[in-house]
């Protein structure tokens, strides 16, 4: 009897044991901690950035919904769409069963949110605000993809690679940027955003950098007051006028030296490995308005 017990205690011990090496457990980025059994199978992602991560993290077919937008890869525009970042479909993403919802809480209503976290789904934060989590998101990622190999891979050539940008691009003497997200309204970035840091990458001082708001609203009288020394249109093919616009502000330095320069907006506003690109349109921009003020 004792040897049955003893038995039974055994094989209990060694099941637990094994269930919590198996156990995928990640925190996201607000420090919400998540459990699974096994790997997910069925994600909506709620902003192309957590789409754009999940691809780089190895997902493959456990998207099942994305939001407008979330167009890299190339595969990602089939995925079938739950509305926008800014107004998600919450029926849409119901019906899509998922066993975990990535969402973007700076981009996503907190509303919204809330209510998809009511309906007993569980919702993962993607805000990587440094470089670094960058990289810890998509290795988290692929622990919740049961795709750690490739994930991994993915985040040390990331690191890899930005430290190679770091002694090509080494710290200068900062200038001043101003950096557009949109034209009307004037929109643009505070330091809370990972753009904020791809200024301060290149030594570049955001003008804006410490409003309160990531994304606020600002006059193109506050501009002409921070006279910057360089104007970074975050901009697509399809917004060329946006740097047409400037010409009519010539009291603005940056314009009047010709420093206002546009940067592939994907690159710099996605929280993604793509972002290194963005890092290197930014910094080329920045050291030739730099090379300009130094021989004046």
């Amino acid at each position: 009897m004792k040897n049955g017990l003893f038995l039974c205690l055994l094989l209990y011990l060694v099941s637990t044991q094994i269930y919590s090496q198996n156990l995928i457990h990640v925190v996201d980025d607000e420090g919400g901690a998540f459990k699974f059994t096994k790997p997910v199978s069925r994600i909506v992602s709620l902003s192309p950035h957590a789409t754009e991560l999940l691809f780089a993290a190895g997902a493959s077919t456990q998207i099942v919904g994305a939001v407008s937008f979330s167009d890299y890869p190339e595969s990602a525009k089939s995925i079938e769409r739950v509305g926008s970042y800014d107004k998600v479909d919450i029926e849409a993403i119901l019906s899509r069963n998922p066993d975990l919802v990535v969402a973007w809480s700076s981009g996503n209503s907190g509303d919204q949110i809330a209510k998809l976290k009511q309906l007993g789904l569980k919702v993962f934060i993607s805000e990587p605000r440094q470089f670094d989590d960058i990289a810890s998101n998509l290795r988290n990622m692929g622990k919740l993809l049961g795709t750690e190999k490739i994930a991994n891979k993915a985040a040390n050539s990331f690191i890899y690679e930005l430290n190679q940008l770091k002694k090509t691009y080494p710290p200068e003497q900062p200038v001043n940027v101003f950096y557009q997200v949109w034209n009307d309204p004037l929109m643009t970035i505070s330091n809370a955003h990972l753009i904020g840091h791809v200024i301060k990458f290149c030594s570049g001082r955001n003008v804006f950098g410490s409003l309160p708001v990531i994304s606020p609203r600002v006059s193109i009288e506050a501009v002409i007051e921070k006279n910057p020394h360089v104007i970074i249109a975050g901009m697509t093919e399809e917004r060329k006028e946006w740097l047409i616009e400037w010409d009519k502000w010539q009291i603005i330095q940056a314009v009047s030296n010709g420093h206002v320069y546009p940067v592939n907006a994907d690159y710099v506003t996605r929280q993604t490995p793509r972002i290194l690109k963005g890092i290197k349109e930014m910094c080329e921009s920045l050291e030739k308005a730099r090379e300009d003020l130094a021989g004046k």
